[in-house]
């Protein structure tokens, strides 16, 4: 198994960040239907945030980049985002290595907890935040779709508080 080393973000790692957050909106656009593409262009504007706290890397010996996680602060706490990993590397530990590292950061910068936001849909994503340790709910935002259009996949669902909602 090749090695994956989880660095500080470079302004070299400009191009493959821009891939990722590309890979990352397309996978987020099929799910809900949007046919909408930025080509990663999302990336630049991630970039600029005063409150990004944070931007590393995992850095496949043979591959280059091929994952990328981002901490953005919110006074004693922190939020991930983005995570994401290159489809070709799913699956073999490259996700729970950056979610240790930014969990790291967070602790040597007294942070008293860490956020994510997976899409509700994304039921991959969830499991794998779950078993990393994202274990409590802590918000919820909920959406109301005004096309009205009863879609395929709003059949499954989630009961929360004895009320059920689609995803």
């Amino acid at each position: 198994m090749t090695p994956v080393a989880v660095r500080s973000y470079r302004p070299s790692d400009h191009s493959a960040g821009r891939r990722l957050w590309a890979e990352l909106t397309s996978e987020h656009n099929n799910m809900y239907g949007d046919l909408s593409d930025d080509g990663g262009a999302g990336f630049e504007e991630y970039l600029t945030r005063l409150d990004l706290g944070g931007l590393w890397v995992a850095d496949h010996a043979d591959d280059g980049v091929v994952g990328l996680v981002g901490l953005i602060i919110r006074g004693r706490a922190g939020e991930v985002e983005p995570v994401v990993v290159t489809m070709t590397h799913r699956h073999k530990g490259v996700g729970r290595k950056l979610l240790r590292h930014v969990a790291q950061e967070a602790k040597k910068r007294s942070m008293q907890s860490l956020t994510i936001s997976p899409s509700s849909r994304n039921v991959e994503a969830i499991r794998s935040l779950h078993a990393a340790g994202y274990d409590v709910v802590s918000s919820i935002e909920l959406t109301m779709h005004l096309d009205h259009q009863t879609h395929d996949w709003q059949q499954d669902g989630l009961e929360l508080h004895a009320l059920q909602f689609r995803s």
